[in-house]
């Protein structure tokens, strides 16, 4: 409600051809002097630090707006705000420091004007957490993500390094020869997905029972969207730890998205596979690299170096025409990533590491414009 309050009054002076209210002015108008009128009196009985956080969601995501307008923030151009809904499938409150939660001595989770809450944890948390948020997902489950001071855990050092091909008949085929097979856990569950959507068609609008199947539709795409996310840590953990250095193509997947391959494309997750690869290799002192998305990996001989030029995808072994090797395509993709990366590190003498951790997706996380140390999330179901 904050949040929308604050948009409008902006949109508003916009349009009337006002001046850009100020964070600390719509502060005062859409929390400070809300609180007395009759319809937002109810603000008053909730944590502030809920409201001051509602409305810095607000501001940061103007700045990078108007950063995207004017060239300061690279990558695909960022859309203005936009009203936020109370039937999103996500909805989060985050309490800060200042709000001052705690963790009591039995292992619950005490909130300002709401109590204490019984957690199921996860893990322990390794240091005082500067914040929590409250996450409600579509399936009606609440989890507690915590940011927490994580110093960083080197593995011991070992000498391999692999270059990765990410694809939809196997999920990943690596430099050495191995293939990972593609669980298409979206494709396994469609069954029972279209089952409970049917089940949900015929519910009339705004009854129980629409709203109890579509709890059951949404419990059934959680399910798959866990056990993908679990694939993606426990392959991603192993890569890290096998190997000193992991390279893997910068693939384009919003315009494969767009392809008839899309559904394959999203039910493989290759996205959150990297982003994991590379905040794990960041805290565990592995390298991580990209390789351009127009170096031509399944078009050159990792033995020769010639280009033999594109070839159709239904071709998945062919021969060089100049030393005579004969390559799977995949694989010969997954040696000219390693190869690729190899001669770019050499190259430009970049550093690899980056210099800080990225947070883990769709957990909460610091500010970016902060001067933050090494960061890591710990989630907790409640």
């Amino acid at each position: 409600m904050v949040f929308n309050d604050g948009l409008r009054i902006r949109q508003e002076a916009r349009a009337a051809g006002l001046p850009y209210v100020s964070d600390g002015e719509l502060s005062k108008r859409v929390i400070t002097q809300a609180k007395k009128t009759p319809e937002r009196s109810w603000l008053g009985e909730v944590s502030a630090v809920i409201l001051q956080q509602s409305l810095a969601d607000l501001n940061a995501a103007y700045r990078n707006f108007f950063a995207s307008l004017s060239g300061g923030r690279k990558g695909a151009k960022v859309a203005p705000p936009r009203f936020r809904s109370r039937k999103d499938d996500r909805q989060a409150i985050r309490f800060t420091r200042n709000a001052k939660f705690k963790i009591t001595a039995s292992g619950r989770l005490r909130l300002p004007k709401i109590g204490d809450l019984s957690v199921r944890w996860s893990r322990s948390l390794p240091s005082e957490p500067s914040s929590v948020t409250v996450i409600k997902d579509r399936a009606g489950r609440y989890f507690a993500s915590f940011v927490v001071e994580l110093a960083d855990e080197p593995l011991p050092e070992t000498t391999t390094k692999v270059g990765i091909d990410l694809g939809l008949k196997h999920f990943a085929i690596l430099s050495d020869g191995r293939k990972i097979t593609n669980p298409r856990f979206l494709r396994r569950a469609e069954k029972r997905l279209k089952r409970a959507q049917r089940a949900l068609s015929r519910k009339q609008k705004g009854s129980r029972n629409r709203e109890k199947a579509r709890l059951r539709l949404a419990r059934a795409h959680v399910r798959v969207a866990d056990a993908r996310r679990e694939f993606h840590h426990q392959l991603s953990t192993r890569l890290i730890r096998e190997n000193q250095a992991v390279a893997v193509e910068n693939l384009a997947v919003k315009g494969l998205a767009r392809t008839r391959l899309a559904k394959s494309v999203h039910d493989a997750g290759w996205a959150q596979f990297v982003a994991m690869l590379e905040y794990k290799a960041a805290r565990h002192g592995r390298a991580f690299i990209r390789i351009g998305r127009f170096v031509p990996t399944s078009q050159v001989c990792s033995a020769c170096g010639l280009g033999d030029g594109p070839k159709p995808l239904h071709v998945r072994r062919w021969t060089c025409p100049r030393c005579g090797a004969v390559h799977d395509r995949d694989v010969n993709a997954a040696i000219n990533v390693a190869k690729a990366a190899g001669l770019a590190v050499t190259a430009c003498g970049a550093q690899v590491r980056p210099g800080s951790v990225p947070a883990q997706r769709g957990e909460a996380g610091t500010h970016p414009k902060q001067p933050t140390p090494r960061w890591k999330q710990a989630g907790s179901p409640v």
